[in-house]
């Protein structure tokens, strides 16, 4: 038996969904969920092979879902929005259902996601172009929960292996991204990547001082001394009018 999850929340597109599985006895829909967090936990209960994701929901987006699932299974994206296909492909996505689908195109995709051996989503793309709200927010797990942590209370990141930590008043929070991406992602107005480990927010600054000769360090609020390397240094400078 195939399983199945459907994550949207728009009741009657998760009813068509369900329709046109009807005509697939093999599978069979574990779960309905009508949001992102939902979807996290079914997704961990369930263990499905293919689930159907919506792109824009309430809470948190179809894409920041995927980051928080360890293990994603295969995914066929079913959103109104046809702006987002670039990025829904790019993220290894079996298929893209434009609302309202026909049974048609829901069974090339079911065909499509057969023909490819039921491969599971890919990594998603540091360049993949964000959603709005991406810009003001992080979304990470603590434990089994969910956090939304907007960028206003990001103190600093700090390269960590294959994560980055985001330390905020509360202590840290581990995202699997790179440097590099939050260095695209957060306002460079108000977040300097000073290091290459290192990426200050603005706002926590405090004060610059020279450690030694052409070495400096930065020094923010909860007293943590940050090193700068001498390109960090000079973005800071500039971005200051120093």
């Amino acid at each position: 038996m195939i399983k199945v999850v459907i994550i949207d929340d728009e009741p009657l597109a998760r009813s068509m969904v369900k329709e046109y599985l009807a005509a697939y006895p093999d599978m069979q829909v574990m779960q309905e969920c009508g949001d992102g967090f939902e979807g996290v936990k079914a997704i961990t209960a369930v263990q499905p092979d293919l689930i159907f994701l919506d792109i824009q929901m309430p809470k948190i987006n179809g894409f920041e879902m995927l980051e928080l699932v360890d293990n994603p299974p295969s995914v066929i994206f079913t959103t109104a929005f046809d702006e987002y296909a670039m990025q829904a492909f790019e993220t290894n996505a079996v298929d893209y259902l434009l609302k309202p689908f026909s049974q048609e195109r829901f069974d090339k995709a079911i065909q499509k996601w057969k023909s490819q051996n039921k491969s599971a989503v890919g990594p998603l793309l540091e360049d993949s172009v964000k959603q709005p709200e991406e810009s003001n927010r992080v979304v990470v797990k603590v434990g089994s929960a969910i956090k939304i942590l907007p960028v206003q209370e990001i103190h600093y990141l700090e390269a960590y292996d294959d994560y980055v930590k985001i330390y905020t008043k509360e202590g840290f929070h581990l995202k699997k991204k790179t440097m590099n991406f939050f260095d695209k992602a957060l306002d460079n107005n108000q977040f300097v990547r000073v290091h290459r480990s290192y990426i200050i927010s603005l706002s926590q600054l405090t004060k610059i001082e020279m450690k030694e000769k052409d070495s400096h360090v930065a020094k923010m609020k909860d007293g943590t001394v940050i090193p700068m390397s001498k390109t960090g240094y000079a973005r800071l400078k500039e971005l200051l009018g120093m």
